[in-house]
């Protein structure tokens, strides 16, 4: 029998975590220095702390059940787990708080497909406590840091407005608002076409579908909607916005008013990071503001405004691999220290821990022995070591240095 990973499951080999690791140390350099700090949540969550935020349909979740039969799953996504702990275990700390991931998350492949990945890798922020134009500017601008750091090409980010969207959709018959939406969130002209609306709800419609694009053109098409004085009060925030980010002129950004989920997840601005290659378009990483979803986990309900942002490491491995930025092998230890005789190896030990203990960071090997001085040239040669110390009895090392 051969055995293998569960379905949808793989391993890193260490040149996959080599790779893996440069990407997740780029980004992680980057959250620090916009003030981050790590936070680490537990990777099995009860069933209803997943469900509460209705972020997630029940079939995704790969679930388990421990001995009191309390239905838990692992967590498919962070910002759940992030919320309930904030609101369970940082009560009273100062507000904003800004965090940061990098863990892997799990989604059931429940459409059938064999072997379909089940474990992926994510990195993002949650900025929690704040919001406004400045907060939703800052991770909008971290999230461009993030691709800059990874020396990423051609990629867009498209920022819409999940409040406004919905809102737009109050003038529709209640019986159809949810079609309308989905419609949207597929991009669905012919549902729109063949929906009984009349003539002026289907060209509402027709243009809702078609807010995207430049920032000044989809503001000035979002303005002939007739809005009401809470929609125009959006509809200028996110103008304002959109001025700041414009100001940073390496942002490439698309306004995109018919982004939508077809969850209440959002409240405020909604995100997609989108790379452009090979005229493939491919999603890198989603966001958005969420402001009421801490107040589920709350013991008292207290809203607790939040924004926030995953990427994927898998898909910026994918886009990244192909420009050669990736390391291309596992780091080559510095040294393979080799004992002559059996008496020197306390003293060829000792050796390699005089080595290890600098205070920068040094790869040493010990040689275990069973190869003659040939075999151990070749070796160090094949591994890309830099030197060799050959430890005799007394102690006394003697380098031989390799090219």
């Amino acid at each position: 029998m051969v055995y293998q990973p569960a379905a949808g499951a793989r391993d890193l080999l260490p040149l996959d975590v080599t790779q893996k690791r440069w990407i997740e140390e780029k980004l992680q350099q980057v959250f620090h220095r916009w003030g981050y700090h790590r936070i680490i949540t537990s990777t099995l969550e009860r069933m209803d702390t997943l469900m509460a935020g209705e972020a997630i349909q029940r079939q995704m979740v790969i679930q388990l059940q421990n001995a009191q039969d309390e239905e838990l799953g692992l967590r498919p996504e962070l910002t759940a787990s992030i919320a309930r702990t904030v609101v369970t275990r940082m009560a009273g700390v100062t507000y904003p708080q800004r965090l940061y991931y990098n863990a892997n998350v799990f989604r059931r492949n429940w459409e059938g497909k064999h072997n379909r990945q089940q474990e992926y890798y994510q990195a993002g922020v949650e900025l929690l406590g704040t919001g406004g134009l400045l907060a939703n500017a800052e991770v909008l601008l971290l999230v461009a840091d993030c691709l800059f750091a990874l020396g990423l090409q051609e990629w867009h980010l498209i920022l819409g407005e999940a409040g406004i969207t919905r809102s737009l959709l109050n003038a529709f018959p209640a019986h159809l608002q949810g079609k309308v939406r989905q419609a949207l969130a597929h991009l669905d002209r012919i549902t729109i076409d063949t929906l009984p609306l009349d003539d002026e709800l289907r060209q509402r419609a027709r243009i809702m579908l078609d807010l995207r694009g430049n920032s000044a053109d989809v503001l000035q098409k979002v303005s002939s909607l007739n809005l009401d004085t809470e929609q125009q009060a959006a509809v200028n925030n996110l103008k304002s916005l959109v001025e700041l980010l414009e100001s940073e002129k390496k942002l490439p950004l698309i306004l995109d008013l018919s982004l939508i989920q077809t969850i209440d997840y959002y409240t405020g601005i909604v995100f997609e990071v989108v790379s452009n290659t090979e005229n493939q378009a491919q999603v890198l990483g989603r966001g958005g503001r969420y402001d009421q979803l801490l107040g589920l986990y709350h013991p008292q309900g207290e809203n607790i405004p939040g924004i926030g942002f995953g990427l994927n490491i898998e898909d910026l491995y994918q886009i990244l691999s192909s420009t050669q930025q990736l390391p291309q092998a596992t780091p080559a230890s510095d040294w393979l220290v080799v004992s002559e005789t059996a008496s020197a190896d306390a003293a060829a030990f000792a050796y390699a821990q005089k080595l290890r203990d600098s205070t920068e960071l040094v790869r040493v090997e010990m040689d275990l022995g069973g190869r003659n001085p040939d075999a151990i040239r070749q070796y160090a040669s094949d591994r890309g070591i830099a030197q060799i110390a050959w430890i005799k009895s007394e102690g006394v090392p003697t380098i031989e240095p390799l090219h």
